[in-house]
């Protein structure tokens, strides 16, 4: 019974955290976009046409643009041209530097190219003794470097289980301890929160430079 019980607990876990993360996305996104182009349509299909079957027709029409969007990012011609207006937003105030730490997110955890994220570390965060899974993201340089005694590293520590919004650490290198794990692997443990487990062998590299597996 309770072997049973635990197989059961197993299977039904990620089933759920799975629904719970469809519905953290679709949700915000059915109440941006779906209602709002549905009551624009009303006058056209009320009466005629059931609402539900306006609100499939329309999830239907988004994955239809997202599969295409994704088909022209891998045509030579049309990924220039996805790639010419992606730089020219990269440039835009804030909104440009929201929409790279969100692609480069999406792209580690979909196992695309690890872009901006170079390597996982942990950082005593939010006080000593305490670690959190940090990515590293650059060095420190310009005014942030020069007005600190130590050399600096920008790493982003993502929140679970929500990795596209966190916090921006300024970490001296002598201060973090460098994982073994790919970003891949980095993101699914911030995203479960912790229910994936680590890799099988991961070398931590102290502080000292000694390493532990």
């Amino acid at each position: 019974m309770r072997k049973n019980f635990l197989a059961g607990i197993v299977v039904i876990i990620p089933a759920l955290v799975t629904y719970w993360l469809i519905v953290f996305v679709l949700t915000p996104f059915d109440a941006l976009f779906i209602k709002r182009v549905m009551v624009k349509l009303e006058p056209y299909y009320s009466g005629i046409v059931s609402p539900y079957l306006v609100k499939a027709g329309l999830y239907v029409a988004v994955i239809g643009i997202i599969v295409f969007i994704g088909f022209g990012t891998r045509v030579l011609v049309l990924k220039k041209l996805f790639s010419y207006f992606e730089r020219k937003f990269f440039h835009v105030p804030m909104l440009g530097k929201v929409y790279s730490a969100t692609r480069e997110i999406s792209q580690a955890f979909l196992g695309q190219t690890k872009g901006i994220f170079t390597r996982v570390v942990l950082v005593e965060f939010p006080h000593k003794k305490t670690y959190a899974l940090g990515f590293v993201t650059s060095e420190g340089k310009g005014e942030v470097q020069d007005k600190t005694i130590e050399r600096v590293i920008n790493v982003f520590v993502p929140t679970t289980p929500n990795p596209t919004s966190g916090f921006l650490l300024l970490v001296p290198e002598s201060e973090m301890i460098s994982l073994d794990m790919s970003v891949e692997e980095g993101l699914k443990l911030v995203i479960s929160g912790g229910i994936v487990p680590l890799p099988d062998r991961v070398n931590i590299k102290k502080k000292n430079g000694n390493t532990d597996d």
